[in-house]
C-alpha cells in the first residue's frame, strides 16, 4: 500500500510512541510504500534536524537518510496550488497525485480538511491504523 505520510506524523513516529511509530514500523517491516518528493524530504529534514537538539541520544540524521533511501521519490509532474488552505501543505497533495496515491496520513487539519479532492482520502494516524493495519 502506498501512503504519504504528513510531517507531522512522520516526526511524532520518530520522536514517540503511539500510532505513528506503528505506522513507521510497518513501512520499515515493508508492509507499506512511503512517497516523498524532494520538497516534502527537505521539510522532514529541517524539522526532524530542529527537533533533534531535544532528543541528543537519537540519531536522526541516520533515521532520515533510512526514510531517503528506503521511500520512493516521486517527480512532480502534476502541480497543485490553494487546495490546502495552508499552501504549504500542498506538496503533500502533488505527493499523493503524482504518486497515484490515494492515502494522506496527517493529523494537520488543513490538510484533513480537503480529504477526498481527487479521490485522495487524508487519515488521521489512528484512524488509519484502525482501518489498515489492525
Amino acid at each position: 500500500m502506498k501512503i504519504v505520510i504528513h510531517t507531522n506524523v512522520l516526526i511524532s513516529g520518530i520522536f514517540f510512541s503511539g500510532p505513528p511509530y506503528e505506522i513507521l514500523c510497518k513501512w520499515w517491516e515493508g508492509k507499506l510504500d512511503i512517497l516523498i518528493t524532494k520538497k516534502i524530504l527537505e521539510e522532514y529534514k529541517r524539522v526532524g534536524i530542529k527537533l533533534s537538539d531535544k532528543f541528543p541520544g537519537l540519531d536522526i540524521i541516520g533515521i532520515l537518510d533510512s526514510i531517503e533511501r528506503k521511500s520512493e521519490i516521486i517527480e512532480i509532474r502534476i502541480k497543485v496550488s490553494n487546495v490546502c488552505s495552508d499552501p504549504d501543505d500542498d506538496k503533500f497533495i502533488e505527493c499523493a497525485i503524482n504518486g497515484d496515491c490515494k492515502i494522506i496520513i496527517s493529523g494537520d487539519k488543513h490538510i484533513l480538511s480537503v480529504s477526498g479532492y481527487k479521490e485522495i482520502h487524508v487519515l488521521k494516524p489512528r484512524d488509519f491504523v484502525d482501518k489498515y493495519l489492525k
